[in-house]
């Protein structure tokens, strides 16, 4: 098979397109022929040598890539047969494998992917989606409800921008640029806004004439943060997923006393709750998708370009979930 791997940490130009030897299921497991593999920003820092979250370091070499979903091809003993030729989807957790034409991971790990979605909207939903799902849970959304979303038209963004909608809520999406402004707008948003724009809060002001936010649903952080959180009425919410912006540290996400919640990890999985909080989301994603209330935005690429998917990333150069297709 064709797989991206890693032999070395650094830029995004050590992704390398290579012939590896095919990988074989073993007992509980199932090979999965690959049509499409997420693209996730904790892949560029893991291919820097940065370990984030990971629970160990990456060895080398690698194949990267947590997230796939395809055709199950190979069982492995234990398996039952009505798994063999499913459209399925899974994350792969901090096993790596991902960027390939073949991938095996446990059973217990697939969802079947609902009629109506490919396999590149599946693999938003189970990476993606879950979190988009996992930050909901904060967010008490009605028709009253006046919400800013920053980075609307990323991933995370595109979706907390459609539930949104969906949930009867104004909602005011930042992007940065106009291209991504307007797919905001084609999103359902009531308000897109540049962000490049350096008179953007001014315009978001004078478009609510008067009213205020009552949530901001924030992942950028920085600057962005400040002036949406300015945005806010009394009783406002800032629920802060990441922090992305430039020379904003992890260890310094800008929250307001008594009006920010950082709502990641495992605060997320508490509000969960059960013995698969992680499934869980995931199936609620997928549920949502199905219901017609999301649809993820895409950005392919194919799998031999894996270093340029890797840059764009970086640069912000991306709209929507970043997906390979080998």
């Amino acid at each position: 098979m064709h797989a991206i791997r890693l032999h070395a940490f650094g830029p995004a130009e050590n992704l390398t397109y290579e012939e590896v030897e095919d990988p074989h299921p073993g007992p509980g497991q199932v090979r999965i022929r690959v049509r499409a593999a997420g693209v996730h920003l904790l892949d560029t820092t893991l291919r820097q040598g940065l370990q984030g979250p990971a629970p160990a370091p990456t060895e080398l070499p690698t194949i990267p890539g947590r997230e796939v979903a395809g055709e199950v091809d190979s069982l492995g003993e234990g398996v039952a047969d009505l798994w063999r030729g499913k459209r399925v989807v899974a994350h792969l957790g901090f096993v790596p494998g991902g960027y390939a034409e073949l991938a095996v991971t446990d059973v217990e790990r697939l969802h079947e992917i609902p009629a109506g979605l490919d396999f590149a909207e599946a693999v938003a939903l189970i990476g993606t989606g879950r979190t988009a799902m996992g930050i909901l849970q904060f967010a008490d959304l009605g028709p009253g409800s006046v919400v800013v979303v920053p980075a609307a038209a990323g991933g995370i963004g595109t979706l907390l921008v459609q539930y949104a909608v969906h949930a009867g809520a104004t909602v005011i999406g930042l992007a940065g640029g106009p291209e991504k402004a307007a797919q905001v707008r084609d999103n359902g948003a009531a308000l897109a806004v540049d962000y490049t724009d350096p008179d953007w809060p001014g315009k978001v002001r004078a478009w609510l004439g008067g009213r205020t936010a009552t949530l901001v649903l924030d992942g950028v952080g920085g600057d962005v943060a400040r002036e949406t959180v300015a945005l806010l009425g009394p009783g406002g919410k800032h629920l802060v997923f990441g922090w992305s912006a430039e020379g904003t540290g992890e260890g310094e996400p800008h929250l307001v006393d008594g009006v920010s919640q950082q709502v990641l990890g495992a605060v997320m999985l508490d509000r969960v709750g059960g013995p698969h909080p992680v499934r869980t989301l995931e199936l609620r994603a997928l549920a949502e998708a199905a219901a017609g209330r999301l649809r993820p935005a895409v950005h392919r690429f194919p799998l031999a370009q894996a270093a340029a998917a890797h840059r764009a990333l970086e640069n912000r150069g991306t709209i929507g979930k970043v997906v390979l297709e080998p």
